[in-house]
């Protein structure tokens, strides 16, 4: 089997964290020039945005240079550039380090803040603001959390070691630990284990449980309860990782988990900049043993939840 090519490095620096977007020419086209292909993959940016880069000198080569407008189409060449991004209202909330060594960062998310660049969360995000808190622009998660959901979160220091750790969550070698604040039912018998068969459609926001095998597993136990406000402390330990696993199968037991906007109905969607309500869900704990260094790591998130927190 023929090995393909790796891309060479970027000829540009990051910006705000963020890595400049690559394009890598197709095989074959009818286009002429470089300048023509990219006004056509490019459409979605809008009338003249395309030779206004040219024209500033915003697309590049592997050599670094400015590529110009007529520069001959050669198939399998690279150009990178940088998106102009919209403003972000910033996350008002420090992310903290749990541990840090020269392989590993494992920091504690708040609410709100994406881990990795999407969609309309690109500079506020754990990976943007780690590489610029820490000055680690080679910083790569190995798995996500929801944007709404605050805990651990593991990211690797050095791209050829990324495929290690991600393996541990691919192959389900780490023990996660989740807290939850949700109403207190006590004709719900627990711990007891969860399993059903979620559903995640492509734009469509909500998960739902479905027929057929089972593809998520959860335990859910009881820490404790308050009858002051009919809340429970909440233990989750997920076997699987199906997209809102937790939200679904806590919203199924008839619990769902306190300020939740999609569970169990869809809220309007949340003024930008509120920062209000979070979701009462937190990775608490991750253990795993190294796949680099064989070091044992138990961590601990020391976030308290809101709502428990503060007292009836």
């Amino acid at each position: 089997m023929r090995r393909r090519t790796p891309p060479p490095p970027a000829p540009l620096p990051q910006r705000d964290g963020i890595d400049p977007v690559r394009v890598r020419l197709p095989a074959e086209g009818p286009w002429e020039s470089v300048r023509e292909y990219l006004v056509e993959r490019l459409s979605g940016a809008g009338p003249g945005v395309v030779d206004g880069m040219f024209a500033a000198g915003l697309f590049v080569g592997a050599d670094g240079r400015a590529v110009a407008p007529d520069a001959g189409f050669r198939p399998g060449t690279y150009v990178w550039f940088h998106r102009e991004l919209p403003y972000e209202v910033p996350v008002p909330f420090p992310i903290e380090i749990v541990h840090r060594d020269e392989h590993i960062v494992v920091a504690d998310k708040p609410h709100f803040l994406a881990t990795t660049p999407r969609g309309s969360h690109v500079v506020q995000t754990a990976l943007a603001r780690l590489r610029r808190e820490l000055g680690l622009p080679t910083l790569g998660a190995a798995h996500r959390l929801d944007r709404l959901t605050a805990g651990l979160v593991l990211f690797t220091v050095r791209p050829e070691e990324r495929g290690a750790y991600q393996g541990l969550f691919r192959d389900r070698r780490v023990r996660k630990e989740y807290e939850a604040v949700a109403p207190y039912d006590p004709a719900l018998a627990l711990p007891r284990t969860v399993r059903s068969r979620i559903l995640k459609e492509r734009g469509v926001l909500a998960a739902r449980e479905v027929p057929g095998e089972p593809n998520a597993v959860s335990e859910i136990d009881l820490i404790e309860h308050r009858r002051a406000d009919g809340l429970g402390r909440y233990r989750l330990l997920p076997h699987t990782g199906q997209t809102h696993q937790l939200r679904v199968h806590m919203t199924a037991l008839g619990v769902p988990i306190l300020g939740d906007p999609l569970y169990p109905e869809v809220a309007a969607p949340e003024t930008p900049g509120a920062f209000r309500d979070p979701l009462q869900l937190l990775a608490r704990g991750l253990e795993f043993t190294d796949p680099v260094t064989g070091v044992e790591h138990r961590l601990r998130s020391s976030r308290v939840l809101e709502s428990w927190a503060a007292q009836p």
